[in-house]
């Protein structure tokens, strides 16, 4: 073995060196991408919801009494905070498909609005059956009725706990 063979030896491996430190150098910076749109996606969640049009939305489902089981009674109920409500279902539904499709996580949409759209689809799910049946369209609110499924399905193995008591020893500066 001469001297030109240790040397091409020494540059093959340092060689698959690089392209491993390449491949590592790459995977941190999906993962640092991905962290940033994670970070970026909850900041615009954040603003897109604090809205007054989507609070009355949603206190005028909070407020809804239990038992509304037409889209009737229903519409009758809501009267003309209606068009708000709606706006808030079809916001269900986009959030259904953009985690489906991956981008945004259900940990996410969990932490933000698990309460918000179960207790959503528990009222307005008698609205939406009865607007399905109207418009012969199963399709109407089918994102936001799967993401409800999805959370349900949490919830069942895994109660909700408050953030207040899951992490009441966790300060804002721990990792």
């Amino acid at each position: 073995v001469g001297m030109l063979d240790i040397l091409a030896s020494l540059g093959e491996f340092l060689g698959g060196l690089a392209v491993i430190g390449g491949v590592v150098y790459a995977v941190i910076q999906v993962s640092q991408f991905r962290a940033a749109k994670e970070r970026e996606i909850s900041l615009e969640l954040l603003h897109s919801f604090q809205t007054p049009d989507f609070v009355q939305a949603l206190l005028a489902v909070y407020d809804m009494p239990e038992g509304l089981d037409s889209k009737d009674k229903i519409v009758a109920h809501l009267g003309d905070k209606l068009h708000l409500v709606y706006a808030m279902m079809t916001t269900w539904e986009s959030l259904g498909v953009l985690v489906f499709r991956g981008e945004l996580s259900l940990d996410l949409v969990d932490d933000f609005f698990s309460g918000p759209i179960t207790i959503s689809w528990r009222k307005l799910e008698p609205y939406i059956r009865d607007e399905r049946k109207e418009q012969h369209r199963e399709t109407i609110e089918e994102w936001f009725e799967w993401l409800n499924g999805r959370l349900c399905e949490r919830e069942s193995t895994r109660p909700p706990i408050p953030a207040h008591i899951a992490h009441k020893d966790r300060k804002p500066d721990d990792a």
